[in-house]
């Protein structure tokens, strides 16, 4: 399989025709009972706790690069495999996974439109079989491009150039919900509910891009602007992530510390 022969967004079918090709890797992050009722034949299983780490107050974290690395090691993973993740929850939990593989500088890699509904709304094979694959020695460095933590964004409140977008919902960002001591949103941020992205009539498949296009740059997330998403623990705005960077946008950060982070402590400016 050549480099970069995938799209960023692959779609049910296309996939199983990949199934078995050398150097593909499916990764289901369902729940452990949802992936052992049916996944995807040959998909191997992270389990969702397994790539965040939980450093109070902030409750979606990157664990510890050898951490990653024992985690990618158990399922096989090698530098070279192009990774295909998808879970049962409209995407949020792969999209994590692929966000994290960014930060690790893992080239290949795709999101599963419409995730397992797509898959079974395609009818297309179901396996309850346990996938073992041989256990690797996958290399963990972070890099700095993909992530931006409280200081970065201190750093960039009134950066005209970068506009910081937040994906909970209209009720966590107004402050009406209250998730953390403090309510109300990061200055200057823009909301952009990430179910906003999802066509819930196809199967959970993401909207056309045109659609996503117009709806980003009439809150001005375009293109010419560095990007920072953030939600509660960096799992909704993950997704939001992917989305960006399908849509061909460059300069994009994930906050891993969130709102569990920024709304819980007091040096942080709120809106």
């Amino acid at each position: 399989m050549a480099k970069q022969s995938l799209p960023l967004i692959m779609e049910p079918k296309e996939l199983e025709k990949q199934l078995g090709a050398e150097n593909l890797l499916v990764v289901d992050v369902s729940r452990s009972e949802i992936y052992d009722q049916g996944h995807i034949p040959g998909a191997a299983h992270i389990d969702y706790a397994q790539i965040i780490a939980a450093r109070p107050p902030a409750m979606g974290e990157l664990p510890s690069e050898p951490q990653l690395s024992d985690v990618f090691s158990s399922i096989g993973m090698r530098p070279e495999n192009h990774v295909v993740a998808y879970d049962n929850e409209g995407g949020g939990r792969a999209s994590r996974l692929l966000w994290t593989l960014d930060v690790v500088g893992h080239v290949n890699k795709s999101l599963l439109n419409g995730g397992w509904q797509a898959w079974v709304n395609d009818d297309l094979p179901i396996s309850t079989d346990p996938v073992l694959r041989p256990r690797s020695q996958y290399p963990v460095t972070f890099l700095d491009a993909a992530v931006a933590d409280k200081s970065y964004i201190m750093n960039h409140l009134k950066d005209p150039g970068v506009v910081i977008l937040d994906a909970r919902t209209q009720a966590e960002y107004s402050g009406e919900l209250k998730r953390a001591n403090r309510t109300g949103h990061i200055p200057g941020a823009v909301n952009y509910e990430w179910t906003q992205a999802i066509d819930q009539a196809n199967s959970l498949r993401l909207k056309s891009a045109e659609e996503l296009r117009q709806a980003l740059s009439q809150i001005g997330v375009t293109p010419d602007k560095e990007v920072i998403a953030y939600c509660h623990t960096h799992h909704r705005s993950a997704h939001t992530y992917i989305v960006l960077k399908n849509l061909g946008y460059t300069r994009i950060r994930g906050y891993p510390g969130s709102w569990s982070e920024w709304g819980n402590i007091t040096e942080t400016p709120v809106e």
